[in-house]
């Protein structure tokens, strides 16, 4: 099959890119990183990118792929051609596949990114257990067969930075730790031998670079090649931060389990109540110049009405709380 990888191309970090294409006859099941590998060594020695196993286990090769983040020796010609065609069914014809370096990270060169950032937020996480709750020179840290299927899921990153080039909240918040690394956080939360759950889950609250950061977009999702759910993670330690936090002190709390408790209550959620409720009468004045200009401009509705299926909504919800009481008193052994 005769296809067209279009390369973005940058030679140093403070020049602009630019696109340079290259002509292959490959077979279908060829991988974009072979692909790469058939480039540098018979067309173009200087194109620039990592790699490492060949076997979706290191992450080295994540790039850009006709636009979203992905490993390339994962990914396949066929495969991505067949993804055109559902954008554009005369794709096949000539199929051209752009390839980029990943997003959210400076260029060094080519398909190259300085990740320093990306490690940085990592680090910032304290991915590790703590030193504490490892002495115990009497005997190893056992944990139980169901206490270590907790970590399975979230051991399974491979630290790709895939999710992180997807992020839109990395896009516009620096701070924001990155959905790599609070994947991390739930592991260190839900694992059994670490005893700093509550100073962890402190730091997992800040505003900025905490979980409450996220846009709750699911790009990270759909990108993680080893299916960690990073988006599923860090609903996790919200929820834990919902259970812990005192709605009464913090406002970001109150928020949610306002929301939360207004459908329970009515099945829909009360505006006319929500803000009010959430911010207080003594801070009513925060919200009161946003009110203005929403009246003044036609957005502020004059009436609420209730939505429809409300009492669906409440039966639904009894029905989930009940089914979880249950679960509680009587555990699967």
């Amino acid at each position: 099959m005769d296809i067209t990888l279009q390369i973005q191309r940058q030679s140093e970090r403070n020049i602009a890119p630019k696109f340079k294409s290259y002509r292959l006859s490959v077979p279908e099941s060829t991988t974009i990183l072979d692909c790469l590998n058939q480039i540098k060594w018979q067309q173009d020695g200087s194109l620039a990118f990592r790699k490492n196993c060949r076997n979706t286990i290191c992450g080295s090769c994540a790039i850009t792929i006709n636009g979203r983040s992905a490993l390339a020796c994962k990914e396949n010609v066929g495969s991505e051609i067949k993804r055109l065609q559902k954008i554009d069914p005369d794709a096949a014809k000539d199929p051209i596949l752009a390839i980029a370096p990943l997003k959210n990270m400076p260029i060094i060169k080519d398909l190259v990114v300085d990740m320093k950032g990306f490690w940085d937020n990592l680090e910032n996480v304290e991915p590790y257990v703590s030193t504490g709750a490892r002495q115990i020179p009497e005997r190893e840290f056992l944990q139980t067969p169901a206490e270590r299927e907790q970590l399975n899921q979230t051991g399974n990153c491979i630290l790709c930075g895939a999710c992180y080039s997807e992020c839109n909240a990395v896009a516009v918040n620096p701070k924001f730790a990155g959905p790599h690394a609070l994947a991390k956080a739930q592991r260190m939360v839900a694992d059994s031998r670490d005893r700093r759950t509550d100073e962890r889950l402190e730091n997992y609250h800040d505003s900025e670079s905490g979980v409450w950061a996220c846009t709750r977009c699911y790009q990270c999702n759909s990108v993680c090649p080893q299916d960690v759910a990073p988006m599923d993670q860090i609903t996790k330690i919200k929820s834990q931060l919902l259970q812990r936090q005192n709605p009464n002190t913090n406002r970001t709390i109150r928020h949610r389990k306002t929301l939360i408790n207004l459908v329970k209550q009515g099945g829909w959620i009360d505006e006319r109540r929500f803000a009010f409720l959430v911010m207080g009468l003594q801070n009513v004045s925060e919200i009161f110049p946003l009110g203005w200009r929403m009246l003044t401009h036609g957005k502020l509705p004059v009436s609420f009405e209730a939505s429809e299926g409300t009492a669906e909504v409440k039966s639904l919800i009894k029905q989930v709380e009940t089914l979880i009481e249950s679960s509680s008193d009587n555990p699967v052994k």
